[in-house]
């Protein structure tokens, strides 16, 4: 196993659940200092606890996505405990399961703000440290749904979309100052994901989807995805084979796709 994160100080959002919770754990395994964020903060000190982390290799920093407009002072508090942040791995988000006309505008603005503007305004506030280190690695979990428009997650699929956007152009924007970035794309994970995820009103959906039941491993996808940080990949995709086939068809057989897509199932 590569010693890459010994010693590093990662900053995982997201990190009281699922993916995040996974990343936090292997993370802990590979020798990594940690600063866990979500906004359960009793939830992340469960997290702490059950991974072996102490004050002393780990820092507990609650924050809300959708406040994004008071992330800018944040990092300053991980800086004064560590001295530097090495990796920033932007996981928090929220998903959707509701049709565009039965969804309402402020469903969509939540969707945004959370995924969107709360993980792009972390990162700024977290870039200038990296550019005065010239070197650090950033990651943003987007989505399948952010390289194909999914059914029931118009908003959603919109904010990856938008992720994938801003952080290609970051990445080309900060290649002389040593910064790498990391899109991951994971597809049907094994999480709560859509048990919260967002019906039109806005309101948790709290049903498991099939596909996200018969998903893949979230521990499996934590190390894929540190893996891919460690190698400097550009991209990742974590999928299972339905994900990759349609991303096939997307590719080579797009007419075909927009007929497939409208018929198989995706919840």
């Amino acid at each position: 196993m590569s010693d890459f994160f010994k010693d590093k100080v990662v900053w995982i959002t997201g990190a009281s659940s699922g993916i995040g919770e996974c990343l936090v754990k292997e993370a802990a395994r590979r020798g990594a200092k940690l600063v866990l964020s979500s906004r359960r903060e009793k939830e992340l000190k469960r997290v702490r606890k059950d991974y072996g982390l102490t004050d002393s290799n780990s820092m507990i920093l609650p924050l809300d996505l959708q406040e994004y407009k008071k992330l800018g002072k944040v990092p300053t508090q991980v800086i004064k405990k560590f001295g530097t942040i090495d990796v920033l791995i932007n996981n928090g988000g929220i998903s959707q399961r509701s049709l565009a006309h039965e969804t309402s505008l402020e469903t969509y603005e939540t969707l945004m703000k959370v995924n969107y503007f709360g993980n792009i305004a972390l990162t700024l506030a977290v870039l200038p440290y990296m550019r005065k280190a010239k070197k650090g690695w950033i990651s943003s979990i987007a989505s399948v749904a952010g390289l194909i428009g999914v059914p029931l997650r118009t908003g959603y699929s919109s904010t990856k979309f938008a992720l994938t956007g801003f952080f290609e152009a970051l990445r080309a924007e900060n290649h002389k100052e040593n910064i790498k970035v990391t899109l991951v794309y994971p597809g049907f994970v094994r999480t709560n994901i859509s048990n919260n995820a967002l019906k039109g009103d806005g309101t948790p959906q709290k049903k498991m989807d099939k596909v996200i039941e018969n998903g893949i491993d979230p521990d499996e996808c934590a190390r894929k995805i540190l893996d891919a940080i460690a190698a400097e990949d550009l991209g990742v995709i974590i999928a299972g084979g339905k994900e990759r086939f349609g991303l096939f068809l997307r590719h080579y057989f797009p007419n075909f796709f927009a007929k497939f897509l409208a018929k198989t199932s995706v919840t």
